[in-house]
């Protein structure tokens, strides 16, 4: 994986109990809230192998599989006059490009696809949208920092910048653990060629796709510019990464901006998503289509509320800790070398927002580590 690997979803969140690929925590003693919101699941998800559901007319649901603990993505396929538009695309694999050829060709009434909407730069949502443009060839619509992230950050550098190695060395990450991370990183299969080209969406734009408007609703904290598509007329909302029914999507920092205050931005896109119609039909790019908005949007803010108090409390009885030491207390259960970087870098973005909030203070001391204890 490149250096991208540290703003893409490779797994969801380290941090939701039940759910989390690394598994259950107790930092401080203090249980954890697994996910429980009443969601109502109006479909019986697609087996990942080409079926389609139909969930509106028109608005065709589909699964890429994904050969990791998070096992797949969810795709849509929506009819745009005479051919379709594709939301996301999966990984870059052999087997993801097979079921194309055959959904093009199965599928698709005959009609060909128009166009490609990926919701961010992470490549399990990306991954095939160089390789669709050229089979296809259809143009890609993208925010422009998600493109120029993907751009950006399409390579890993070796040997790493200094800035890196000052991260972790800051965070109290022992050399030897960063070494495997980023080994494991270069070893990543699924790197996908970058797209040549886009087409800018921007907050606030209508869409228009057969005969839906849908406005395009910007989140923030998952990933720089993460495009929502809502179809306000019939509540339907393509919801990508920003709001998954069971899993928390990963949010964290890293050494591309250090001083980052992501959740503080993740928190504020779920209040904006927190405004739309009460009946919605969330369309994820995770898990089953759903009813329930609200009521997830207040079990997320619950749920980092409590990690702000599992920090808090492990503070409480250590005094002062850097955040690699807060990380094993939260997430004892890794189970491999990513989730190290993950682990770390939600750690660190729960510990920045409550040092932006006034509560807790950072002090670098001589080891070169910065360490953190409670202000209040």
């Amino acid at each position: 994986m490149s250096l991208s690997a540290l703003q893409r979803l490779r797994r969801p969140s380290v941090s939701e109990a039940g759910d989390s690929p690394v598994g259950h925590t107790r930092a401080a003693r203090l249980p954890r809230r697994a996910a429980s919101a009443a969601l109502d699941y109006p479909f019986t998800p697609p087996a990942a192998d080409g079926s389609v559901v139909e969930v509106a007319p028109g608005i065709l649901w589909l699964r890429q599989p994904m050969p990791m603990s998070l096992d797949h993505i969810n795709v849509y396929l929506l009819r745009d006059g005479e051919g379709w538009t594709l939301v996301d695309t999966g990984l870059n694999t052999t087997r993801s490009q097979e079921l194309w050829r055959e959904i093009v060709a199965t599928r698709l009434g005959g009609l060909p696809l128009k166009r490609l909407i990926c919701t961010h730069s992470h490549y399990d949502h990306a991954g095939l949208a160089a390789w669709l443009m050229e089979s296809y060839q259809i143009p890609l619509l993208m925010s422009y920092g998600e493109y120029f992230m993907m751009r950006g950050v399409s390579t890993l550098p070796e040997p790493l910048p200094d800035s890196h190695l000052r991260f972790y060395q800051q965070a109290g990450m022992p050399a030897d653990v960063v070494a495997r991370m980023f080994e494991a990183l270069r070893r990543d299969p699924f790197m996908p060629e970058v797209p040549p080209s886009f087409e800018r969406i921007r907050e606030g734009e209508l869409i228009r796709i057969g005969s839906r408007d849908w406005r395009v609703v910007i989140g923030e904290g998952h990933s720089p510019e993460h495009a929502c598509l809502y179809c306000e007329d019939e509540r339907i909302l393509l919801a990508g990464d920003q709001l998954l029914p069971r899993i928390t999507s990963n949010v964290l920092v890293s050494p591309i901006e250090p001083e980052a205050d992501p959740l503080r931005l993740w928190l504020a896109s779920l209040d904006r998503l927190d405004q739309l119609a009460p009946d919605t039909l969330v369309l994820p790019s995770h898990q089953g289509v759903f009813r329930g908005l609200h009521a997830r949007v207040e079990e997320l803010h619950a749920h980092h509320q409590q990690q702000f108090e599992l920090l808090l409390a492990a503070l409480d009885e250590l005094g002062a800790a850097t955040a690699y030491e807060l990380m094993l207390r939260q997430f004892p259960k890794r189970r491999h070398p990513v989730d190290d970087l993950m682990a770390l870098g939600e750690t660190i973005a729960h510990l920045s927002c409550l040092r932006y909030q006034g509560s807790l203070r950072r002090v670098l001391e001589e080891d070169g580590c910065h360490r953190f204890s409670r202000l209040v």
